[in-house]
Order: C-alpha cells, then structure tokens, then sequence
C-alpha cells in the first residue's frame, strides 16, 4: 500500500501547484474588480440572488407548507430505517467461512480504495472552493460567515456521494457471499432475492439521506441563504459522482479485462482462484458498478431537484404559487419513497408465492414486474397526490392533472426505457444472439460488429421514445400552465418534471442497477472460495446448516443469475444519462435567465444566426468525443501493465490460488491509473468549463446544449453495445457450455472491447454534464462579472490562460498515459 500513498502525495503536490496557481490567478483578477466601483450587476442576479419564499405562507390540507414538509422528515427516517433493517438482515444471513473470507477481502480492498479516493476528492474540492470563495466572497460581496455555509454544503454534497456509496459497497460485500452461500442447495429463488433486497437497501438510504438533507436545508436554513446553499450542495455531490464514477470505471474495467484475457491466454476458467487479478476484478465491481451508481444515483436526485427548485424561484413570478409548486414537488418525492417501498413488498409476495419453492426460474421476470409495477403504483399516487396538494393553481382547478400527467410521462420511461434496453442487451435479445451468430464463423471481428449495430439500433429508438414522451409533457405544458402559474417558459418546466419523473422510481432504478455488482461478485466468491475442495464439505454444509449441497446447479444458477445483472446494469444508464440532459436542460435555463435578465434582452443571441452561440454547438461535441478517448485509454493502458503482471506472476501449477501479495498488487495498478486518469480528466474538463464560460456567455450556452445532446447519444451508443457483448459472453458460457472454445475466445475479446464503452465512458457522461452544467452556474456568472467590471479583454485573456491549462491536460491524457511512455 506504501505505494499508493506515493501515488497520492505526487498528485496532491501537483495539485497544490495548479490550485495556487489558479486562485492566485481569480484572486487577483476579482481583487482588482473589487477595487473598482461596485455595480448592480455584479450585486444581483443568477443564483446569488435565489432566495426561498415563506413556506408558511401558503396552507395545505389545513396544514401550512412548512408543517406539512416538516412530516416529511419522518418518512426519510423510515427510508432509513429500511435500508439499515436489510442491511442488518443480510449481515446475519448464513454463509460459510470460507465464502465470508473472501467476501471480507474483497471489502479490505474496497476500503483502501475508497479511503484513497476520499483524499483525492478532497483535492479535487480545492479547485471548487477556490471558485465559490471568488465569486461569493469577492465578486457577489457576500460576508465570509455565508460563504463558509456555502462552502460547508459543498462538502455536505461530497460527503453525501461518498457515503452512500461506501454504505452501497459494504452491503454489496455482505450480500454477494450471502447470494454464493444460498445457491447452494440448488434453488433460485434466494439466488435473486439477497441481490435485490441488497440493491433495495442502497436505493431506499440513498433516496432518503438525499431527500433529508435537501428537505434541511429548505426548512432550516434561512431563505436568503438557501439558494446558494442548494446551488452549493448540488455541485459537491455532483463533484463526489464524477469523480467516483469516472475513477471507479477506470478501475473496474483494467481490473476485469486484465482478468478476462487470461481466460483466453492461460485457457483457465471464469474468476480462477490462482489468476491475481481476480480480488481486483472483485474489488472493481464494487468500485465501478456499486460505487459509480450509487455515487451517480444520488447526484442525479439532487442536482434534479435543484434544477427545479432554481426554476421555480426564477421562472415563477409569484410567491403564492412558487410556495405551492416547491412544497408539491416535495411532496411527490416523499409519496414516490413510498410508493418504491409499497412495491417492492407486493411485488416480492408475488414472486415468492411464485416462484418460492419452484426448480427453475427466469430471473428477469420479476425483476421486470418490479420495475412496472413501481411505475403504476407511482403513476396512480402522482394523481391523487397532486388532486390533493394543488388541487388549484393560480385559480385554476385543471392543472393538478396536466402536472400529474407531465411527471407520469418521466415515470413512464423509467419502465418504458429498460423495456427498450432489453432489446438489445438481453440474454434473450434477438441483437445479442445476433452478436453470437456472427462471432460463430466470423470470430470477434464480426462479433464486434454487431454490437456495433446493436448499440447505434438502441440510439436509435431511445432517443425517439425520450423525445415522444417530452413532446407529450409539452403538449400538456401548452395548456395555461403559464398562465395558472405566471410561469415563464413554462416546456423548460415541463422538461424538468420529466426528469423528476424518471427518478420517481428512484430505489428500484438504484435496487435494480445494483443487483449487478452482487450476482457478478457472488459468481466470484464461489469460485475464490474454493468451497469444492474444502475436506467434508458437504457433510460439514448439512451438519451446520442442514442444507444438501448440489455444486454443479449453484454454479449454473449464479451464472444464469449474472446474466440478468448484466441486463439490468444496462438498463439503469439510459434512465440516468436520461434525466442528466433532460434535467440539464432546466439548469441551463436558469443561466439563460440570468444572462437575458429574465428573457429581456439579448433573446436573438439564443439563435444560429449568432456566431458564437452556433460555435458553443460544435464544440461540444468535441470534448464529448475526447472524454471518451482519454477515458477509455487511461483503461488501456491500466489493463496492459496489469496484463503484463498477472502473466509475469501467475502461478498455475505451482499454487491453488493467487498470493494476497500479488493480488494487491494487481489492485494497486487499478488504482495508480484509476487516479491518473482522473486527474488529466477533471482537470481538463474544469479547465473547459472556465474557458468556454469566459470566451462569451451565449457560446457557454451552446456548448452546454451541445455535450448533453452529443453526451446523451454516445453514452446510450456505448452502453447499449457494450452490454450487448458482455451478454453474448454470457450466451456461450451458460446456455451453449462452449467455455475455452474459438467461439468463447472471441466473445471474450468483444467483451473486453465492450467494458470501457458500458462501464467507463457512457456511464461517466452522466455526471460530467451535469458537473458542467452546475459549476457553469458559477464561471459564467463570473465571466460576466469581470466583463462588465474590466471589460472582455480581460475575460478574452483568463479565457485564453484557462484553454492553455486544459489543453495541456487533454494532451496529457493520450500522451501522458500511453503505453511507451512508462
């Protein structure tokens, strides 16, 4: 570990540079602003200047809103309750010693890789801080006691991300050995519930703890202050999930090709206890597929919120119906964590009556039935709720409906979307098999092919079903909700309700997502734990826990099982990537509102026909396709040195299993490029962000517009094709018993191909838009500030410094990580 800390204090004295550096730089330059006459402009306007309205002011069932949101906590507390009271369950479930061992290990490695993300995000928050002290503190004037609370929420919204998903990767490293230990005995049922009520336990807390802090802040900190406090927060968690997101899928997809190839190069067997990089594939899951998701699901809740919170305060002219409209939504959240929880009850009494007792089952189905009846229930508590809580706007008594109506549209692609995902990722999908039948006589080349296809299909009728049920909460929009609600842009509204919508699912999108992590990681632990070779194990199994062990059906359950994770990994991206650019399009116009003083002025340079705005559009794109490469190689060349040890290192004949030594050592090389990775990739990014902001405020626009739309159609591209080919893999291992073959050797190598592109790239676009987009909020507010103060030369010039800055970590993210130059 000695070198991790090396790793570590490298990156932190670089950091230390850059940030000096920068601050020196914004300190300066808003030192010299302030000297000069203060203005209005530099005193009000964008998100400083959000203030909450009284919530007592308005009365709800004969309770004022204040009261009625104070109720609210106790169902956060329920969630709480939940998630701890499956955590506890799962933690006291039996499980052999042997299983638990390994289980434990792959925690320990977690931890450590945990602990040393948290001081890398730690690092990373100097570059925030250092942004919200300028512009709050210098530029907007605030006293330094408000600029600490703010800065105090930034950290809460970290701290919020990192929590919940180490909380995520302890249950997770409970239930795999749990889900490893119950197949046992031959029976599927326990082989899909301990992953599920895993994943529900992560879901239920993460939504909670969300909801609790966001609800603290709108009930107890003042209404001057709360605004920034939310734009604050939103961007610490946001911060949290990229960082954790795009680290953890480096990490895990090294981890699992340094593992998979040796499948092919040794022609030994899935998660082979004498192969070293199989703890660190282990640890991987945890880092990529519990961490990222977890970290990323409540980011995406939050930053949601946010985004409506700021419209209401900005878009909504009176405070009558902005009290009604904040205290609605908040409302819809609480009876959605309820709704989740409701179904899933029903929902399990049906599969256990169902399938309890039963020899076979199709893991998909109740996943599937969980997912749908979630969504009904939410949909018919969406209209009875909203009937009660505004059952008249602005004097109108028809716009409960057509709100409910636009939040059932989101609801409705939160089970629509997944419906669509498995057309094209599903074990049982004609484009998966399709992927397998050209691999056949074609090897991987053609196998890599139609994964193509897959992914560029799925694109496809995604994005027309996204923009059908947008166009429909347009539709309703257009039906005197502006008017009812002296509402400004009242579609931007409807746009952002459809995000809401699709996180109204919130616990059994997360539940569903992380049922993955665990059935992969279960498959592993079996295999680790050697539990085959144990001496009387079977004798020992029924002695202690009276059950009669039938290996050769556990290991073809937790198979089958890790195929339905697989496709329900795939589903949850597009209903994450999704509400990042339908919700971002809700934040982006609140910088709209504030750079046109709420749609005033300076409306034309909102068109093609100004230069800089269509400019913002191709550039976009551009740092979309290169985040994709400088993800994707920091994966390559993480999994070659990996590669390079394990085959240097292996032991096949000489050992029954990899040394806890080497192991680490495999787990050491995920991090080094984990964190290598990471750091040309943020720096970059913020870099950009400050550049694109500081060049011309209506070029920022366009650029915000333009990676949502571009990140929106690689990510879904990316993920759908990737999870096609990992299931293809799954096809020839499970259902054609064809491991160690041609035809498995090629699905192997497409798999590999396909884990950055599902698990890296797509899945990190999420949070990078809306990071963007959040901590655009403040450099485009600054940018404007300075212009107005000093003029845009001197913007012209910081932008220039910034571009300097980022560019240089844009090359350093190809040429500092390729292969020869270590």
């Amino acid at each position: 570990m000695r070198t991790w800390n090396v790793n570590l204090a490298s990156v932190g004295r670089r950091f230390a540079k850059t940030s000096a550096t920068l601050a020196t730089l914004l300190l300066l330059t808003a030192g010299y602003a302030l000297a000069q006459p203060a203005t209005q402009t530099t005193e009000e306007g964008g998100e400083a200047a959000l203030k909450l309205p009284d919530l007592s002011s308005v009365s709800f069932l004969g309770v004022n809103g204040h009261r009625l949101l104070m109720i609210g906590l106790l169902f956060c507390v329920f969630g709480y309750g939940f998630g701890m009271a499956i955590y506890m369950r799962l933690k006291n479930l039996p499980v052999h010693r042997a299983m638990r061992e390994i289980s434990e290990l792959i925690y320990e490695t977690c931890k450590t890789y945990l602990i040393t993300q948290g001081k890398f995000l730690l690092l990373l928050w100097v570059f925030i801080a250092t942004i919200i002290a300028v512009y709050f503190g210098v530029l907007r004037h605030f006293e330094i006691p408000r600029v600490l609370i703010i800065l105090g929420f930034s950290l809460v919204g970290i701290a919020g991300s990192y929590g919940v998903a180490w909380f995520g990767i302890r249950v997770n490293t409970f239930a795999n050995s749990r889900t490893a230990f119950a197949s046992l005995p031959g029976k599927p049922y326990p082989v899909y519930q301990i992953p599920l009520e895993a994943g529900m336990s992560i879901g239920m807390m993460l939504i909670s703890v969300e909801l609790l802090i966001m609800l603290f802040i709108l009930l107890f900190v003042p209404g001057d202050y709360a605004g920034p406090c939310f734009i604050g927060f939103a961007i610490g968690e946001s911060l949290g999930a990229a960082a954790l997101r795009i680290a953890g899928g480096i990490f895990t997809k090294i981890a699992d090709i340094g593992s998979d190839l040796m499948k092919i190069v040794f022609k030994i067997k899935e998660d082979d206890a004498r192969n070293p990089g199989v703890i660190a594939d282990c640890t991987g899951d945890n880092a990529g597929d519990s961490v990222g998701p977890s970290a990323d699901g409540f980011e995406t809740y939050g930053v949601t919120g946010v985004a409506l919170i700021t419209f209401i305060l900005l878009g909504v002219k009176e405070p009558a119906i902005q009290v009604q409209l904040l205290v609605w939504i908040f409302v819809m959240r609480i009876m959605m964590l309820v709704s989740s929880a409701l179904a899933y009850f029903i929902n399990g009494a049906i599969a256990k009556a169902r399938f309890g007792n039963a020899a076979e089952m199709n893991f998909e189905t109740p996943l599937t039935s969980l997912v749908w009846l979630t969504s009904i229930v939410s949909i018919i508590a969406t209209y009875i709720v909203s009937s009660l809580i505004i059952p008249s706007l602005g004097g109108d008594t028809s716009q409960w409906w057509k709100l409910a109506s636009i939040i059932s549209c989101g609801t409705l692609a939160g089970a629509l979307i997944p419906e669509l995902v498995k057309v094209f990722t599903s074990v049982e999908s004609r484009h998966v098999n399709e992927v397998v039948t050209s691999a056949k006589e074609g090897g991987a080349s053609l196998g890599i092919l139609s994964g193509f296809v897959a992914g560029n299909f799925s694109a496809y009728w995604l994005g027309l079903a996204m923009v059908s049920l947008m166009s429909i909460a347009y539709f309703f929009s257009q039906m005197g909700l502006a008017v009812a609600a002296t509402m400004i842009a009242a579609p931007v509204f409807a746009f952002g309700l459809v995000a809401f919508g699709f996180l109204g699912m919130g616990p059994v999108t997360i539940a569903v997502d992380s049922y993955g992590p665990v059935t992969d990681n279960a498959q592993s632990v079996y295999e680790l734990s050697m539990i085959e070779q144990v001496p009387n194990v079977k004798a020992e199994i029924k002695r202690d826990f009276n059950i009669d062990v039938n290996f050769d059906r556990s290991k073809d359950l937790l198979e089958e099982n890790d195929g339905a994770g697989n496709t329900f990994k795939a589903t949850a991206k597009p209903v994450l990537i999704g509400t990042a650019v339908v919700g971002a399009t809700t934040m982006i116009f609140s910088i709209i509102m504030a750079l046109t003083n709420g749609l005033t002025t300076n409306v034309d340079k909102l068109s093609l026909l100004h230069a800089p705005f269509f400019l913002g559009l191709i550039t976009g794109g551009a740092m979309i396709y290169w985040f994709t490469g400088a993800s994707t190689q920091a994966v390559t060349t993480g999994a070659y040195r990996a590669v390079e040890f394990i085959k240097a290192n292996i032991k096949l004949e000489s050992a029954e299993r990899a040394s806890v030594h080497d192991s680490k050592k495999v787990v050491e090389i995920c991090t080094k490029y984990a964190q290598k990775g990471m750091f040309n990739i943020f720096l970059a990014v913020f870099f950009g962000t400050l550049t694109f902001a500081f060049i011309e405020p209506f070029f920022f626009i366009g650029y915000l517009i333009s990676i949502a739309i571009f990140g929106l159609y690689q990510a879904i591209f990316m993920a759908n094709a990737g999870a096609a080919w990992d299931n293809a893999k799954k096809i020839v291992e499970t259902k054609l018993k064809q491991k160690g073959t041609p035809l498995h050797d090629a699905t192997v190598i497409g798999d590999t191909v396909g884990d950055p592109f599902k698990d890296t790239s797509s899945v990190a676009m999420n949070p990078v838009i809306k990071f963007t987009t959040l901590f655009g909020l403040l450099a485009v507010e600054l940018a404007v500030s300075l212009a107005h103060d000093q003029g845009t030369g001197l913007t012209h010039i910081l932008a220039l410094c910034f571009f300097a800055v980022s560019v240089s970590f844009v090359y350093r993210s190809f040429y500092g990580m390729r292969i020869s130059s270590e």
